[in-house]
């Protein structure tokens, strides 16, 4: 039923379409067009005005024709990372890859394509289903901005299936990490680098020996940190009295998140202390996460859906957030799912049209499981 040549069109329409985060408002003018042509309802919230993007999340809904089936919500975000501009995407029929001076921008735009033509496969075959509400969410990638201030309560749904994971289609995502930010801001003191350096205190210095007693990248198999920006310093003539680190901790384990979060900060402030300069650290909690088992009916609708199609379902951890953690915090049952998207968040991301296609029908399997209440 899968229309190909539509989906691969729909694909790469959607991805010359720039939608940097807090600059989604032409792809989702695009969307409402698309979605309105489908015959959904559809809501912008308020959500933008809150992360200062130019749209809020796209709510939209199918009345769906099987009153006692569950209604159920598919989730994916409109905004993509830099650099996200001007993409050109090249398809050689198996494979759709940009120019290479950009990404390709299926995280996450191969899930809209996905729902779009599940939308127009159940429109135009009359396919039996209960309510279906699409939500495009904005600014998921700094931050999951869109989800955390969508209004769950404004809902039908009873569950999401959230479209926005690297891997095979058919892998399911039942656990996720928490994430900590952090910066800090090391105080050393100004002073002339060449007529009295003495007087000064380098914070880029200081800062390099705290990086040294640091331990960064993976800590287990469930625990990472990382320091991803360093800035600071005015000019080579002048000892520099501030630098900031910005990185995180993550951890699907909450005690390691705060031990290592802590462990952090400690050796910031020790450092800084021994160099008899000041660390200020702070730090915020991204998201939570969510730990779900195969017994869970989300993920038990999931499991069904990828095998009745001949997926073989796996259930994986993952090292990242998505809309899902910031769904589940709220009450909110939710999974990620895998689309085949791969390399992403870089100018070699790409994915396969085979994947594509099969998104298409992982979603329309998930419908008709919970259709026909075989879950």
């Amino acid at each position: 039923m899968v229309n190909e040549k539509r989906l691969i069109e729909s694909f790469m329409e959607l991805v010359r379409i720039d939608s940097i985060s807090r600059e989604e408002r032409n792809l989702a003018i695009f969307l409402i067009k698309k979605l309105e042509d489908l015959g959904l309802e559809i809501k912008v919230d308020q959500a933008g005005e809150k992360v200062k993007s130019d749209s809020g999340n796209i709510i939209a809904r199918l009345k769906g024709s099987v009153k006692k089936a569950t209604p159920i919500m598919f989730s994916a975000h409109m905004d993509t990372v830099v650099p996200g501009k001007n993409i050109k995407p090249i398809c050689d029929g198996e494979k759709i890859v940009s120019d290479g001076k950009t990404i390709l921008g299926a995280d996450d735009k191969a899930a809209i394509a996905a729902l779009l033509e599940a939308l127009h496969i159940i429109k135009e075959h009359n396919i039996p289903c209960g309510d279906i509400e699409i939500v495009f969410s904005i600014c998921e990638e700094i931050g999951l901005q869109g989800a955390k201030n969508l209004d769950i309560s404004s809902l039908n749904a009873r569950m999401a299936f959230v479209l926005d994971c690297g891997g095979q289609v058919g892998e399911i995502i039942n656990a996720a990490p928490s994430q900590n930010s952090l910066k800090i801001i090391i105080h050393g003191k100004a002073a002339h680098a060449g007529s009295n350096p003495e007087e000064g205190i380098n914070a880029i210095q200081v800062a390099g020996f705290v990086l040294s007693r640091m331990k960064l990248g993976r800590i287990d198999e469930e625990t990472t940190t990382n320091i991803g920006i360093i800035s600071g310093g005015k000019a080579t003539n002048i000892v520099p009295d501030k630098v900031t680190l910005e990185g995180e901790v993550r951890s699907r384990n909450e005690e390691k998140l705060e031990k290592y979060t802590e462990q952090l900060k400690k050796i910031a402030e020790d450092t800084a202390q021994e160099f008899k300069a000041k660390a200020e650290v702070k730090t915020n909690r991204e998201y939570y996460c969510y730990n779900l088992s195969a017994d869970d009916r989300v993920v038990k609708i999931a499991m069904k859906a990828a095998r009745d199609i001949g997926l073989q379902p796996e259930l994986h951890p993952s090292g990242g957030g998505s809309d899902a953690n910031v769904f589940n915090k709220k009450g909110f049952p939710s999974v990620d799912l895998a689309i085949g998207m791969e390399k992403v968040h870089t100018v070699d991301e790409y994915i396969l049209v085979k994947s594509l296609k099969n998104t298409v029908k992982y979603v329309l399997s998930i419908i008709n499981t919970v259709t026909s209440g075989e879950n």
